[in-house]
């Protein structure tokens, strides 16, 4: 099978849909070609492409001498670093310059090298593991990877040709890359810088637009695959009611805005292929204030009144418009919290012990959880956001009450339990929240339901807290063990500690013997420093 190309031309001031990507002898792959106009063009491309990398990444950069490799490569790197002004020698003599930005970044000139034999003691197999990788004249390389970007300059003077090739993984996002470009070109920050912003756990990339009428987010959400059927020939997303698409932030946002919470406005949609501009926060993000030694009392105690206000509204809707058609909101039903449960056997277990958990003792701990999770059963026209934690959570001082609060993250609401948003902020998996303090919001809170409605059941709520807090604590054990197991992200392991924790005391609750049984008797705390406290 002979190698096809897939090649369109395009120009920032023209959108065009490029299509899927094709198919070669190599894997996948996507080929876009550009003209140069001067050197500015070099810069402009190399100032484009740096929001998209990460560390691992490999940019092959192709061209004979003078091609302006190490330009756009200059260009890169100072987008990275946020400084135009910053010294980037071309590493012809050195062979290799390292910089230590966020993300780390290796610049690579083969040059001098006659072939793959002297590639070994320059770094470049390092590199390539924890950097994002710049490598001018990757074929003396002898080791480039089927995940990689290929970027080959031609001609002289001031009109050069540009052609890139995403490979592996690069096809897709090569693809995004562009679609992402010819979006922005449609709207108002057309000429804004793009600047990347650091990843979460999730498959959505943001970058802040910098340089438009208003401050704005970049957010590209690719569609969620359906994945395989874990029961009754259902996915686990499609059990878990997890968003699959734009479509559900657009729905839930809108919402939020309708009823006049500080959730971020969107300013312009690309469904299609998964693309918002939305609306910019700052910086004042909850995880953020904490890590530099903030006074948290006040956007807690914020927080908090806006999760009793939410609650305190018995009209939330089963159904919203998203550009005239329906959005279903589903309920947070005993299926969709025990799947969320199970990742603990699924995934955590194996992390600790080393080998997959016992079928019996597996349908043990769902029994075990039977009795419990009615006590948190949805509460008609309530919606839950799910994801109420400090890196979700801005804090805007020129806002007043409870609007101080920004909320982002929120496309997995449901109709569940108020008291799982507030489980997910006062046992935050990702910070530690005092004890007493936790303790001081949950009686803020409750006092704030009792005093809106005199029919509130604090007893009955705070039982559900505490069942909610056990499969919270389950679910995100399962996800930040799957996260290292699968992913390789294993920067998340040093969160278990506290989350099993927060799990054993969720697990003291008198409602939750069964339950507790079942941990003591299969799951005690592990030998190894994995989860240990």
């Amino acid at each position: 099978m002979t190698q096809q190309s897939h090649k369109r031309v395009f120009n920032s001031t023209r959108p065009i849909d490029y299509g899927p990507p094709v198919m070669s002898s190599s894997g996948q792959y996507h080929e876009l070609e550009q003209t140069l106009a001067g050197e500015h063009a070099t810069v402009a491309l190399g100032v484009g492409l740096a929001p998209l990398l990460r560390p691992g990444d490999l940019v092959c950069l192709n061209g004979g001498l003078g091609a302006g490799k190490t330009t756009l490569a200059r260009a890169v790197i100072r987008t990275i670093a946020g400084d135009a002004a910053l010294e980037v020698p071309s590493p012809s003599f050195a062979i290799a310059q390292l910089y230590d930005l966020k993300p780390p970044v290796a610049h690579f000139d083969f040059f001098r090298l006659d072939g793959p034999a002297e590639v070994e003691d320059t770094g470049l197999r390092d590199a390539l593991g924890d950097r994002v990788v710049l490598l001018e004249w990757p074929d003396r390389s002898g080791v480039l990877t089927d995940n990689r970007l290929d970027i080959e300059l031609s001609g002289a003077g001031d009109i050069r040709s540009v052609t890139l090739r995403g490979f592996g993984n690069w096809a897709e996002r090569l693809q995004r890359w562009q679609n992402a470009r010819s979006f922005i070109g449609r709207t108002d920050w057309a000429k804004a810088r793009r600047l990347a912003l650091p990843g979460d756990a999730s498959t959505r990339r943001y970058e802040r637009l910098v340089g438009g009428p208003r401050p704005a987010l970049l957010m590209d959400m690719p569609a969620r695959p359906d994945g395989p059927p874990v029961k009754d020939g259902k996915s686990y997303s499609a059990i878990a009611h997890l968003a699959e698409d734009v479509r559900a932030v657009m729905a839930v946002s809108g919402e939020l805005l309708r009823r006049g919470y500080s959730a971020p406005e969107i300013f312009a949609a690309d469904e299609r292929h998964g693309l918002l501009l939305i609306e910019d926060f700052g910086d004042r993000v909850f995880g953020r204030m904490i890590a530099e030694g903030r006074d948290m009392s006040e956007p807690f105690h914020s927080a908090v009144l806006l999760l009793a206000d939410i609650a305190g509204r018995s009209d939330w809707p089963a159904e919203v418009s998203v550009a005239g058609h329906p959005y279903r909101i589903h309920p947070f039903d005993q299926d969709a919290m025990l799947v969320e449960a199970e990742l603990l056997t699924s995934w955590y277990v194996p992390l600790t012990s080393g080998k997959r958990i016992d079928p019996a003792v597996e349908e043990a701990y769902r029994e075990a959880w039977s009795p419990v999770l009615p006590l948190a059963r949805p509460v008609p026209g309530i919606w839950s956001l799910r994801d109420f934690h400090v890196d979700n959570l801005f804090w805007l001082p020129e806002r007043s009450g409870i609007n101080r609060v920004g909320l982002i993250d929120t496309q997995d609401a449901v109709i569940g339990h108020p008291a799982y948003d507030l489980v997910s902020i006062l046992q935050d998996a990702r910070v530690d929240v005092a004890e007493e303090t936790a303790a001081e919001l949950l009686d803020l809170y409750c006092a704030a339901r009792a005093a809106a409605d005199p029919g509130f059941d604090e007893p009955a709520f705070r039982t559900a807290y505490a069942v909610l807090g056990v499969q919270r604590a389950a679910k995100i054990l399962g996800i930040f063990s799957r996260l290292s197991l699968r992913d390789t992200k294993h920067g998340y392991l040093r969160h278990l500690p506290r989350v099993r924790r927060q799990l054993d005391q969720g697990l003291a609750h008198p409602s939750l013997g069964d339950l507790r049984a079942w941990f003591e008797r299969h799951l005690p705390r592990p030998a190894t420093g994995i989860g240990k406290p």
